[in-house]
């Protein structure tokens, strides 16, 4: 079998082929790169005339056979996932594949009405809904049985037994995470009716003292060098000098940058609108060098889609970045730079210690960190050294 080109009927494959076209052009696949899919497709259609296979009995193992028949034929360049994983995304989006359908257990029936009441009673964001049904996943499959009543069977021991399980492999910060998950689910099992007890008082509180330590920070000059490390004459470079100056200036989680859209931008009035933890949403004054790093990046760098996000993927398929990209950002950032790694949020808290030497109030440090409590920004009162070394008494009789 050899490559050919797109201009051969592409057999079975023919009535979705300008449709194909049309979708990977929107997802932003450079016109090279489309012709190439194309031509791949063309093969799989003719590959499939051959032996009688229609469009809708297309799955993974007969891709994998057509790659084993490429080989055979002696093509050097055999077409590999990413060759053909668009082709079947496609076929599935226009509803020609259908996926199967995974067994439904009682575990997932449960896990799936967990996950609504968390997007709908308690409005979760997506990465947090993921997270407390994966912990509830783990939690329920140690318990599942035939018995229909199997959740009401549940006690108090259980629970114990579990967290116990999974702090042995847990800081303490973590661990206090899986209490707040597992909390979570049996509030959801007692009001749903499906527990006679309310197990959430099981829990035993995790041991720990609160604002102990001190906010990790690095030197503002730190900063600036993660800055000046991106290429602004390329349109990665541009984007991701754009990302760090909005978490550098502002202080916004990763979350907040990933979530960003065009609209929530005023650039008459010089305002922005962040959403940030639980749907809420605060406005702030955009600063002068974020607002012309955002401007570089949407006249220059920011790729044409149908996208309401500001910050988008650089390579195809198009898509908004995730929060997860943000702190990706700042560790390519730190390799350039020659500094240790650290995660977008130390940028925040670097800001926030910045201030306080410039001599701003705790005050004016939540209202920028956009802390819904003022003991939450307490604990950077720690890192002004100098002011604490003035209020330290000495200590009797000299050093010893």
């Amino acid at each position: 079998m050899t490559r050919t080109s797109t201009r051969r009927k592409p057999g079975r494959m023919g009535p979705f082929i300008e449709g194909y076209r049309t979708w990977l052009l929107g997802l932003g696949y450079t016109r090279g790169s489309v012709v190439n899919m194309l031509a791949i497709a063309g093969d799989l259609g003719r590959w499939m005339d051959v032996r009688d296979l229609a469009p809708e009995g297309l799955d993974r193992v007969v891709v994998a056979e057509f790659r084993s028949a490429c080989r055979d034929a002696g093509m050097h360049c055999a077409p590999g996932p990413r060759g053909l994983d668009p082709l079947l995304n496609y076929l599935e989006h226009v509803g020609v594949l259908v996926g199967a359908a995974a067994p439904v257990t009682p575990v997932e029936e449960l896990v799936a009405h967990y996950r609504s009441w968390l997007v709908a009673d308690r409005r979760l964001a997506d990465a947090t809904v993921v997270r407390y049904a994966k912990l509830a996943r783990s939690f329920l499959s140690q318990r599942v049985t035939e018995d229909s009543g199997w959740v009401g069977s549940l006690t108090g021991a259980d629970v114990v037994a579990f967290l116990l399980r999974e702090s042995g492999r847990l800081s303490v910060g973590s661990t206090k995470g899986r209490v707040a998950e597992l909390r979570s689910l049996l509030k959801f099992l007692y009001l749903a009716g499906l527990t006679p007890q309310p197990l959430a008082t099981a829990l035993p509180p995790v041991a720990g003292w609160h604002d102990t330590g001190v906010p990790k920070a690095i030197a503002a000059a730190d900063v600036q060098r993660l800055l000046d490390t991106c290429d602004r004459t390329d349109p990665t470079g541009i984007r991701d000098f754009a990302i760090l100056t909005l978490v550098a200036r502002l202080g916004l989680r990763s979350v907040e940058v990933a979530r960003l859209e065009l609209s929530d931008i005023d650039w008459r009035t010089g305002q922005i609108v962040l959403r940030g933890k639980a749907s809420r949403e605060d406005g702030m004054p955009l600063p002068r060098d974020v607002g012309e790093a955002l401007a570089a990046y949407l006249a220059q760098a920011r790729p044409e889609v149908r996208l309401h996000q500001i910050f988008v993927t650089c390579k195809a398929p198009r898509r908004a970045i995730t929060p997860g990209l943000v702190s990706d950002v700042t560790h390519r950032a730190c390799d350039r730079a020659g500094l240790p790694r650290v995660g977008a949020h130390r940028l925040r808290h670097s800001l926030a210690t910045e201030m306080l030497r410039r001599g701003a109030t705790l005050v004016e440090v939540s209202q920028v960190l956009r802390h819904r409590d003022l003991a939450t920004t307490a604990i950077y009162a720690k890192v002004d050294f100098d002011t604490l070394r003035t209020i330290a008494a000495p200590w009797p009789g000299g050093a010893r």
